[in-house]
């Protein structure tokens, strides 16, 4: 029994060890990618960009807007941020895009939302 408890205690360690090294590299990995210009987000969620960075003393000065600045940790820049291009819709000068009619009829029914649900409900009916 002694033997299988020091096991598992050996194998708690283990993959102790091994996440921690995993997230170092990870951790390393990440700030070898820091340059100025870099979008980044910060572990207490600030969104900014790299203007400048000092190695001797670990801080990054990041631009949150345009004019304003902050000084925060390197280990607290914990994600670059990639820009996602969103797609603009392309929005027509005029409402031809709200209709779709075709040789001058409609598709819109003139129909009252009332008239539409008595005619559903009479539909309804006949299947039954």
């Amino acid at each position: 029994m002694n033997i299988v408890l020091f096991a598992m205690l050996g194998i708690f360690i283990f993959m102790m060890f091994r996440r921690n090294k995993k997230t170092k590299e990870q951790q390393a990995t990440l700030q070898s990618q820091f340059e100025p210009g870099v979008e980044v987000m910060t572990s207490f969620g600030l969104f900014g960009r790299i203007v400048s960075m000092d190695d001797a003393e670990n801080k990054v000065v990041l631009e949150l807007s345009p004019g304003n600045l902050a000084t925060v940790h390197r280990q607290s820049v914990t994600k670059i941020v990639e820009p996602v291009e969103a797609e603009t819709p392309v929005v027509p000068d005029d409402a031809s895009a709200l209709t779709t009619e075709e040789a001058g009829t409609p598709t819109a029914s003139a129909e009252t939302p009332d008239e539409t649900l008595k005619r559903h409900n009479d539909e309804g009916k006949k299947d039954s």
